[in-house]
């Protein structure tokens, strides 16, 4: 392979984005390489924690303070970066970045990304998402419309399994589902009390990744109710790259699979104005490498992909490939949230639920629909993710019970309490923006990336309406204890990172057309969070992989034309 062989495809990444790049580009017929910087993680044989039980592990879970500070900033994001799943997350003195203002850049350095620890939420987009920056007069507007992606959207939902349940919503449209998972009875009691209160609000359980019913998907059998996702699952009951979409690419024969390798930049030739390959440093030899290849797919994720498009300099680009719009690198967004309300249930005392749903209940947008009724003192708007459950022996408080008494009360659930958090969108502000540091190196001699990125008045606004609504709903529901709270959220603490190479219909304001392909260079693709032109409050990786599923199949007609020639 480190011979003369040109490739008809290279993709950079492994993850959401990356998986379904392979997939598709082999399934037409092209020799593609797929390039990841981690190491190799093998379905189901590499996942070393997914059968362990608390008891299984050292200090039961717990951290050590000596291994904590190689994660301080993966873990201060308020993720539990825990035994059971911190070999997922990177080592932060080992992979360092800058922060101007603070940005929690969560990573997943191994074959499958962060597709093994996402969290599965799948929602679709619609017009009155693309049409946003349009209709508000912000940033550009996008190239693509609803009715570009819906076939595939189709195409993606079909193969990956999505568990919901239709609605009606035009700006929430409906998929191919599997039958959805049940609320319990607190959920359910909550959304009939807001379908009695409110005609424009709805609760349902959130469309998740995770098999149901009796459809066959090869190789992967249906949700067994565990929770331990981000272990990575061996019943492949969840959508991962490992357990779907690499397989598939491998199926076909056509997929040169490569861990261990950093691309460090695309390769430019400014007679073809065409790239021709990538620079790729093996992680563990330091030793360098160049693999050439007709099209290119840059999947490493939005942060990744921006930081490799800008290392790639030229005497025609010398502020980064395809950077003639001076955009590459800023418009980042990220979704914030952590605002909401908690409460205390009563009435349900005797009903329980079976197993550990890996799922939480949606209310989908109801601000800013269009109409005046909905209009708010802010753009665009936000839905909200919850859960009600019963507590369980984490509750005792040893000075208020002892002995027997509190040893038998401990066998029985404790109270149900309920909990909910806004997901809201951020606008896309060219002052937020990811930068390379040309003084500060990594190990691979690569520029390390400066983060300079902030919520605005706009999200402030709009999470002063996400607590009160959130209060006002349980209130009505007649729920006791009713707290709000707004904890604070940076960038990247969603870990839905967005916009660093967005996709428009001008080059001179936007970094990709409408079919991913950077302006300038017809030959590179992007089709990971860094193609968006605005954040919708809808989870995004639907949209990632529908996107590259769209781009992929394009690339692949364009290669038969004989296009990139």
């Amino acid at each position: 392979m480190e011979g003369n062989k040109v490739f008809d495809a290279i993709v950079i990444g492994t993850g959401i984005s990356g998986g379904w790049a392979a997939k598709e580009l082999c399934e037409q017929g092209l020799e593609t390489l797929v390039l990841e910087r981690g190491r190799m993680v093998r379905h189901v044989e590499d996942y070393p924690t997914a059968n362990m039980d608390p008891w299984d592990f050292k200090y039961r879970g717990l951290t050590a303070h000596s291994e904590a500070k190689t994660q301080e900033k993966q873990a201060r994001s308020g993720y539990t970066i825990a035994p059971p799943s911190k070999h997922w997350f990177v080592n932060d003195l080992k992979h360092p970045y800058n922060e101007t203002k603070r940005f929690d850049w969560l990573r997943g350095y191994h074959v499958g990304g962060r597709s093994i620890m996402w969290a599965r939420q799948v929602l679709r987009l619609s017009d009155l998402d693309f049409e946003a920056n349009k209709k508000d007069g912000i940033a550009v507007d996008w190239p693509i419309r609803y009715a570009d992606l819906a076939p595939w959207y189709d195409k993606v939902e079909d193969f990956i399994g999505v568990s919901a349940e239709p609605l009606g919503l035009p700006h929430l449209p409906d998929g191919i589902f599997t039958p959805p998972m049940e609320l319990n009875c607190v959920e359910t009691a909550f959304r009939n009390n807001i379908l009695d209160n409110y005609d424009n609000r709805y609760l349902t359980i959130g469309r998740f990744a995770n098999i149901t019913g009796d459809k066959n998907f090869e190789g992967r059998s249906k949700c067994q109710y565990r929770n331990r996702c981000i272990r990575g699952c061996p019943f492949g009951a969840y959508f991962s790259s490992n357990s779907s979409t690499l397989p598939a690419a491998e199926k076909t024969g056509k997929m040169t699979l490569k861990a261990n390798a950093i691309v460090s930049k695309i390769i430019y030739d400014e007679q073809k104005e065409l790239a021709t390959g990538v620079e790729v440093i093996d992680a563990n030899t330091h030793e360098k490498f160049v693999y050439q290849a007709r099209v290119i797919f840059c999947c490493a994720s939005t942060v990744a992909s921006a930081a490799i498009l800008l290392n790639s300099t030229s005497r025609r680009f010398p502020e980064g490939l395809g950077n003639d719009s001076g955009e590459l690198g800023h418009n980042l967004m990220d979704h914030h949230f952590r605002v909401g309300a908690t409460a205390v249930v009563e009435g349900f005392d005797d009903k329980y639920y079976s197993g550990r749903r890996p799922a939480s209940f949606h209310i989908p947008r109801f601000r800013n629909l269009g109409d005046k009724k909905t209009k708010k003192n802010f753009l665009r708007g936000y839905g909200f993710q919850g859960s009600a459950s019963r507590t369980n022996w984490k509750r005792a408080i040893k000075e208020l019970s002892y002995g027997e008494d509190l040893k038998n009360s401990l066998f029985k659930p404790g109270p149900w309490r309920i909990g909910m958090s806004g997901f809201g969108e951020c606008l896309p502000y060219h002052d937020n923006k990811m930068t390379l540091d040309k003084n500060h190196l990594d190990e691979w001699g690569i520029p390390t990336v400066t983060f300079d990125c902030e919520f605005k008045e706009n999200e402030f606004k709009m999470r002063q309406d996400m607590q009160e609504q959130a209060i006002q709903m349980f209130k009505a529901a007649g729920f006791k204890d009713v707290k709000g709270y707004d904890n604070p959220s940076s960038p990247g603490n969603c870990i839905h990172e967005m916009g660093t190479a967005r996709m428009g219909r001008d080059p001179r304001t936007s970094v990709l057309n409408g079919h991913n392909q950077v302006h300038a260079v017809p030959n590179v693709y992007v089709t990971d969070g860094a193609c968006m032109t605005s954040s919708p409050y809808q989870n995004p990786s639907l949209t990632y992989m529908a996107i590259t599923a769209r781009a992929a199949n394009h690339a692949a007609e364009q290669l038969r034309l004989n296009k990139f020639e």
